[in-house]
């Protein structure tokens, strides 16, 4: 979702992940500064749950109940990267959720879209059958309203019709 919006709202036509292009200009995933000095990557990722701190009025926070803070659990060497937050929040695209320790992006949305998210963790993670993640009963209903409104709008089509 970052890349996208990166390319085109942004007009970074060579945004990416420095996971998957290391050379990119415009790196708006970036390793993360701690794991640049990294060699021997065993255990060295951010793993185990963190907290994060969901903006006030965000969808995010709305998913989750109107809590302000929530704690997911993380596997990952990546992240946003902040040298491009003012621009992505000049367009329209919000960091909805922060860890309050280290400032790192945990969330971004899209205000105003069906359901435009994206999160720095894993919330499969926290999911079961009985208990689904927050995040995925939201979209699921998202996609349900979206499905209903696109059929809602169709016209009938006439029976035997010839083209």
């Amino acid at each position: 979702a970052v890349i996208e919006f990166a390319r085109n709202v942004l007009h970074l036509k060579d945004a990416h992940s420095t996971e998957m292009n290391a050379n990119t200009s415009n790196a708006v995933i970036d390793l993360m500064e701690e794991q640049k000095k990294v060699t021997n990557k065993g255990g060295t990722m951010r793993l185990g749950a963190y907290p994060c701190t969901l903006k006030e009025g965000s969808r995010a926070r709305e998913i989750y109940g109107g809590v302000s803070t929530i704690s997911e659990r993380h596997r990952h060497r990546y992240e946003f990267n902040d040298t491009y937050l003012s621009a992505f929040e000049d367009k329209g695209m919000i960091a909805s959720g922060k860890n309050p320790e280290s400032g790192l992006v945990e969330i971004v949305e899209l205000p105003g879209h069906p359901f435009f998210i994206g999160v720095q963790y894993h919330p499969e993670l926290k999911s079961t059958v009985e208990n689904p993640h927050p995040l995925f009963v939201d979209f699921v209903r998202a996609a349900k309203e979206y499905a209903e409104e696109k059929n809602a709008n169709k016209k009938p089509s006439l029976q035997g019709e010839m083209i």
